[in-house]
């Protein structure tokens, strides 16, 4: 039997500006994501959810793969659109699997690029 890794939770460069121009903080991110790992969330297919943010306000997607990485890529207000697009979906998916593919180099590269900011840390 293998040894399920731990997962881990980002939010993109862009994700973290939308979501401090939204109040939206860490704290509420993370308890969020715990409920889309509990199913607690729209599942669009290909390692994308969606998940109401903000009261309701807002809407996020975050693309996962495999339960290693996941990751807060975008952010509208419901005020603002219904939905994203099925381009923008596609697009969603691919980058769903390029994260699920990436190594702990390149993840720790992110991070030190400024691309991706690590929360929900546990340990």
């Amino acid at each position: 039997m293998s040894t399920k890794l731990p997962s881990r939770v980002f939010k993109t460069a862009w994700f973290t500006r939308a979501a401090r121009k939204a109040r939206i903080g860490d704290g509420e991110l993370c308890v969020a994501i715990q409920q889309v790992m509990a199913g607690q969330a729209d599942d669009l297919g290909g390692g994308v959810f969606k998940k109401r943010l903000n009261d309701n306000m807002h809407r996020s997607i975050v693309v996962a793969r495999g339960g290693r990485y996941w990751v807060y890529a975008f952010l509208f207000a419901k005020q603002d659109r219904a939905n994203i697009s099925p381009d923008e979906l596609v697009a969603f998916r691919k980058l769903a699997a390029a994260y699920a593919q990436m190594t702990a180099s390149e993840v720790n590269t992110g991070l030190r690029n400024g691309d991706l900011l690590e929360i929900c840390d546990d340990g």
